[in-house]
């Protein structure tokens, strides 16, 4: 497995020592994230957009609806997708040494449209089994006007970078020493609730193993 991408652009600067370089970390943060932030350049100016996504090896996979002008102009220049991760809040001594417990990626290159048919419904599959785990062969699948109407855009995972803080607050000394503030970790956790069926359901389906599992391993 090949490493992180050395580049300018994927280096971190800022806390350089919370980098990480191997690539089990970056598809680590992607593969427990739900939501991604897609940023192009539309009409001049920027644009950022929460979006789903999904993973297949070093390709990741976005979509939306055909007519979005931001997946247009997303088709063919330079754009940048950033996923977080929050673990906890870090309440420190010092107001300016509060800080937080996180997973970042942030993956940078040229993406392009996908217009082969096998490819594009292996995306939309990625994309549906990354967000709910065994939908995708117990829903319908996509009808070749769905299918239409449904733009993906791939990105290569060549070049990108981790982040990541853990640990306690990290206090200046005097600080510590004068013992008058409380410091410490709030952790943050992310659970699925009880499933809520659609009230057009019959009332004697049955939730199935697919959804329950969501919530089992939250």
């Amino acid at each position: 497995m090949q490493p992180l991408s050395p580049t300018t652009r994927s280096t971190p600067r800022r806390h350089s020592e919370r980098g990480r370089s191997e690539r089990a970390e970056l598809y680590a943060v992607l593969d427990e994230a739900l939501i991604c932030h897609l940023g192009v350049v539309l009409d001049g100016a920027p644009v950022v957009l929460p979006t789903c996504f999904g993973r297949l090896d070093d390709t990741l996979y976005l979509h939306g609806s055909s007519g979005a002008s931001s997946l247009r102009a997303g088709h063919g220049t330079p754009v940048c997708v950033t996923v977080t991760l929050l673990d906890a809040l870090v309440y420190a001594r010092s107001v300016f040494s509060h800080s937080a417990n996180y997973r970042s990626a942030v993956v940078h290159g040229t993406a392009r449209a996908v217009t082969d048919t096998d490819e594009k419904l292996a995306g939309l599959r990625a994309v549906v089994e990354h967000t709910t785990p065994g939908s995708w062969l117990h829903a319908r699948q996509p009808t070749k006007k769905e299918l239409a109407a449904t733009g993906v855009l791939a990105l290569d995972l060549a070049e990108a970078s981790v982040k990541i803080r853990s640990g306690p607050p990290i206090d200046e000394e005097p600080d510590v020493e004068a013992g008058t503030s409380w410091a410490g970790v709030v952790p943050l956790r992310t659970s699925f609730g009880a499933p809520e069926p659609c009230p057009l359901l019959p009332p004697d389906t049955a939730v199935p193993p697919h959804v329950l599992r969501r919530r089992a391993v939250s």
